[in-house]
């Protein structure tokens, strides 16, 4: 029993858990599902003549997907404003302006309603928004410590719909909103099950107008989720909080969310290369879509690991996109470093990417799954290869990125499989500077 290994919540009689939970919005998918959205809040409560805010960013105005939700709420009798300001990798002092301008508007009662639309900066920012708006004070107020002040949230807030327009970061189903604290150079998350959304709309035809290189990028992190949500400690091998309400949100994996890692994994792999190349296929978009969110709801129900521990301190020093980051750092650190930890079960995961294992050894199938990843990364044709031409990145920055990882990211270290140290995590991203070179 690997108590040292546990994220489950302080010091109590030593037990091991017993109960697996799983928490999620209500789901909308398909094809126009847009259409359903102001059905989806009549459901959670919504009246008429309600005012609304749908948080988002200039570029999907541009795109024209804001003026059809928005006249599609106006249309069924609601009140709606628009935020148009959410930046990518959202900071302490972003969140801070759109509360501002939830606040200069209603008041701190807030908005009756809150819709996110776009990719996972502007989910997070509407999760954040309503968190914050619902229960007074600012966003480090409820970060953890020693970054924030840790108090927990108390109040859900408001009916909040999230509409993904990108295919893998998972933020519509989240428990948590990541932001960046600037003056640190690191990114915190306020997590908690109050602050995930009451309900997510899911419809490709909004993720039609996802240029190739944000395609492959948010693919790789929904890639991520899967295989860290697969790969991570059963639920089992963690200790039981003494408190049912301390159970951490990343719980460890159990059969339900292995099933929607297996079938994310054969959605994502089989269906990213036609989504990149020819973006208005509507069928891989959906399957896209489809195995963003089995990704998400396995990875973030089971916990995300040492990839993305690894990856916050690089997004926030250079500034990188979150999925390309996961797919530079996904070979040395998701699979090779954690192949160890259990090799059949790696085995089992390059099944799954289509490798053919008959004759491996569970060791010579695990090598044979970071070759087919990136060769899956090469065939897109739009992602770096490597943290060198990531962000020109070299072994001299990589002391600091380690130091970050190990000193920042102890919520996702403890989910990782497998043990790491400074130097581990030191060895892991000099290893990730070139997964090939041409």
């Amino acid at each position: 029993m690997g108590y040292e290994r546990s994220v489950s919540a302080p010091s109590h009689e030593l037990s091991p858990e017993t109960v697996w939970h799983i928490q999620m919005p209500q789901i909308r998918f398909g094809l126009d599902a847009t259409e359903e959205l102001a059905f989806q809040l009549r459901d959670l409560g919504v009246d008429e003549n309600a005012s609304g805010l749908i948080i988002t960013d200039e570029g999907l105005v541009d795109a024209g997907h804001v003026e059809r939700v928005s006249s599609h709420l106006i249309d069924a009798g609601l009140n709606v404003d628009i935020y148009d300001e959410s930046e990518r990798e959202p900071s302490i002092e972003a969140i801070e302006d759109c509360v501002s301008f939830v606040r200069s508007r209603t008041g701190d009662s807030g908005y009756d309603y809150y819709v996110g639309l776009g990719g996972g900066s502007c989910m997070d920012t509407a999760k954040a928004t309503r968190t914050i708006v619902a229960n007074g004070g600012s966003p480090l107020d409820y970060v953890a410590e020693p970054t924030g002040q840790g108090k927990s949230i108390t109040e859900s807030g408001p009916p909040l719909v999230l509409m993904p327009t990108t295919a893998g970061t998972g933020a519509e189903i989240s428990p948590v909103a990541i932001l960046s604290v600037e003056e640190k150079n690191i990114k915190e998350g306020i997590s908690s099950n109050h602050i995930r959304a009451d309900a997510a709309i899911l419809d490709p035809t909004l993720t039609t107008t996802l240029p190739p290189e944000l395609t492959a990028n948010t693919a790789m992190d929904a890639l991520g989720h899967a295989i860290e949500g697969f790969t991570t400690h059963e639920y089992d091998s963690l200790l039981r909080p003494a408190d049912p309400e301390m159970r951490p949100v990343y719980a460890g994996r159990t059969p339900l969310t292995e099933m929607f890692s297996e079938k994310a994994i054969d959605l994502l792999s089989s269906n990213v290369r036609t989504a990149v190349h020819n973006g208005d296929d509507l069928e891989a978009r959906s399957n896209m879509l489809q195995g963003a969110l089995f990704g998400a709801i396995a990875g973030l129900t089971a916990g995300a690991s040492l990839c993305h521990a690894m990856a916050y301190p690089v997004g926030n020093r250079y500034h990188s996109f979150h999925g390309e980051t996961i797919a530079v750092l996904t070979p040395a650190s998701s699979i090779d470093y954690n192949s160890a930890s259990d090799p059949e079960r790696f085995a089992r995961l390059a099944e799954l990417f289509g490798v053919e294992t008959t004759g491996k050894t569970d060791h010579e199938a695990a090598e044979a799954l970071k070759a087919q990843y990136i060769q899956l990364q090469r065939d897109l044709n739009v992602l770096p290869s490597g943290l060198t031409e990531l962000a020109g990145i070299t072994e001299d920055d990589v002391d600091w990125l380690a130091e970050q990882t190990v000193q920042t990211q102890e919520r996702l270290l403890r989910c990782n499989p497998r043990p790491v140290t400074e130097e581990d995590v030191h060895d892991i991203f000099v290893d990730a500077l070139h997964n090939w070179t041409e």
